[in-house]
C-alpha cells in the first residue's frame, strides 16, 4: 500500500543529477540531428555520393521518418518496458546510425545510416520529457524542461563545430564518427546513475523498488490506498492511447498534434536548410555554416526565457507568441540583409523558434494526467515528427526550384498555423470557458 502522506520535497542534488543526465544525452541528441545540416555544404560538394538539393531532402525526410517510428514506439513502450532501458537504446541507435554514415560508399547507404539514427534520436525525446516532467518540481517543470532543452541546440552548436572543422572534402566522415560517440559516454551514465520512473516500476510489480526511489527523490509514492497496481501489457497501452481521446482532451489531442507538426517542420527544416537558404540570398560558404550556430544560441537562450516564463504565464500562451514571432522573423529573412543585420534576426529567430516547439511539450504535460503523459508526449511528439518528415523535403524542393525567398515564406505561415492550433488548447480543455463562468459569477454576486 502506497502512503499518501506528501514528500517533504525534492532533494536538489538528486533531482539534479536527472536533468543533467538528460541534458547530457540530449546534448548527443541535438548535436547527432544537426550534424547533417551542418555537413551539408561538404556531403553536396562529394561527388562519390552523388547528392542533390532533391535527394539531399529526401534523406532528410528518412531520418525524420525514423524520428517518427521512434518516438511513437517509444511512447507507447515506455510504461511497459521502463525508460531506463528505452533511453539506452535510444543512444545506441543514433550513434550506430552515425556509424553507419561514416563508412557509407554512397547515398544509399548514407540514407540507411540516417534512418537508424532517426529511430534513436525520435525515441530519446519524449523519454527525456516524461522524465524530466516526473521528477522535476511541479512548479518549475517547465523552467526544467527548457533547461533541459538548451541541451539540444548546445549539441547543435557543437554539431556546427564540428562541421566547419572538419567539413571540407571527405572530413564529413570524421564528423560523423564524432556522432558514434555518444554511445561511449553517455551510456554509462545512464545505466550507473539514471533511475527508472516509480510509475512503472509500480506497473510491472515492481511495488517496493518504486516507493525507495519514490522516496529518495521526493516524489509522491505511486498507487494509494486499497489501488491495484496498472495493469501491464498491450491492452494496457492500448487503453492509455485512446485515452487521449477522453472527453476532457479529444479536441486538445488533435490540436497538440498540429502545434508539433508545425514546430517540427520548423525545427527540421531550418535546421538543415538555413545554410543552404543563406547561401542562396547571397552569403558566403563559411558565414551560411555559421547561421546555423547563431540560431542554436539564440535557442539556448529562449529556451531559459521561455521556461520562467512559461511558469509564470503558462506554456500555453508562452508557445503561441513565440510561433508569432518566429512567423515575423522568419518571414523577415526574405530580405537580402547585411551579414550583421541577418546574424541578428537569426539570432532573435532562434531564440523564438525552439522554444515554442518545447512549450508545446510543457502544455502537453500539463494537459495530459500522470498515467498518460508519456503515452501523450510520445504522440506529440511522434506526430509532431511528420512534420519533420515534411520540412526536408519541402526545404529541398524550394531550393531545387531557385526562389529561397519562397523557402521563408513557406516558415512564416507554418508557424502562425503552429500559433493557431497552440492557442485554441485552452478553449477546448474548458480553460477559458471556466474563466468567463468565473467572471460571470462574480458580476452576479457584485450586481446582487
Amino acid at each position: 500500500m502506497a502512503s499518501t502522506t506528501p514528500p517533504p520535497g525534492r532533494p536538489t542534488r538528486a533531482v539534479g543529477l536527472v536533468i543533467a543526465l538528460c541534458w547530457l544525452t540530449l546534448f548527443f541528441d541535438g548535436m547527432d540531428a544537426m550534424l547533417y545540416g551542418a555537413t551539408m555544404p561538404h556531403l553536396l560538394a562529394d561527388p562519390s555520393l552523388g547528392f542533390t538539393h532533391a535527394l539531399a531532402g529526401t534523406i532528410g525526410s528518412w531520418t525524420t521518418f525514423g524520428m517518427l517510428i521512434g518516438a511513437l514506439a517509444t511512447g507507447s513502450l515506455t510504461d511497459w518496458l521502463g525508460r531506463k532501458p528505452l533511453v539506452t537504446a535510444s543512444v545506441v541507435l543514433f550513434s550506430l546510425g552515425s556509424a553507419v554514415c561514416a563508412l557509407a560508399p554512397d547515398a544509399t547507404a548514407f540514407g540507411a545510416g540516417r534512418f537508424v539514427a532517426g529511430l534513436g534520436l525520435g525515441g530519446l525525446m519524449p523519454l527525456a520529457l516524461a522524465i524530466v516532467a516526473e521528477f522535476a518540481p511541479p512548479r518549475r517543470a517547465a523552467l526544467a524542461m527548457g533547461l533541459m532543452m538548451t541541451s539540444y541546440h548546445a549539441g547543435g552548436m557543437a554539431a556546427t563545430g564540428v562541421g566547419l572543422a572538419l567539413g571540407p572534402g571527405q572530413g564529413w566522415r570524421w564528423a560523423f564518427w564524432i556522432g558514434a560517440l555518444p554511445a561511449l559516454i553517455a551510456v554509462p551514465a545512464v545505466l550507473r546513475w539514471l533511475p527508472e520512473s516509480p510509475a512503472v516500476l509500480l506497473a510491472r510489480g515492481r511495488a517496493q523498488q518504486s516507493y525507495d526511489i519514490a522516496d529518495r527523490y521526493g516524489l509522491e509514492r505511486p498507487g494509494g490506498p486499497g489501488e491495484a497496481p496498472p495493469r501491464t501489457g498491450a491492452r494496457a497501452e492500448l487503453r492509455v492511447i485512446t485515452g487521449l481521446f477522453a472527453r476532457e482532451t479529444r479536441l486538445a489531442t488533435p490540436l497538440l498534434w498540429i502545434a508539433s507538426f508545425s514546430g517540427l517542420l520548423l525545427v527540421f527544416g531550418v535546421s538543415m536548410w538555413l545554410p543552404e537558404l543563406m547561401r542562396a540570398s547571397g552569403h558566403s560558404l563559411s558565414s551560411s555554416v555559421t547561421f546555423l550556430m547563431v540560431i542554436n544560441a539564440g535557442g539556448i537562450v529562449g529556451m531559459l526565457i521561455a521556461g520562467r516564463t512559461a511558469d509564470r504565464f503558462g506554456p500555453v500562451r508562452v508557445s503561441a507568441l513565440w510561433f508569432l514571432l518566429t512567423a515575423c522573423g522568419t518571414y523577415a529573412l526574405r530580405a537580402h540583409l547585411p551579414l550583421t543585420a541577418a546574424y541578428a534576426v537569426v539570432f532573435v529567430t532562434g531564440i523564438w523558434l525552439y522554444s515554442a516547439q518545447a512549450m508545446v511539450y510543457a502544455a502537453t504535460a500539463r494537459v495530459y494526467a500522470a498515467r498518460e503523459r508519456a503515452t501523450g508526449l510520445g504522440w506529440v511528439t511522434g506526430v509532431g515528427r511528420l512534420g519533420g518528415v515534411v520540412g526536408p523535403t519541402l526545404g529541398g524542393t524550394v531550393l531545387a526550384s531557385g526562389d529561397a525567398s519562397l523557402g521563408f515564406t513557406t516558415f512564416a505561415v507554418t508557424a502562425v498555423l503552429g500559433a493557431a492550433a497552440i492557442g485554441l488548447v485552452p478553449v477546448v480543455t474548458g480553460g477559458w470557458r471556466w474563466r468567463v463562468r468565473r467572471m460571470a459569477h462574480a458580476l452576479v454576486t457584485a450586481a446582487g
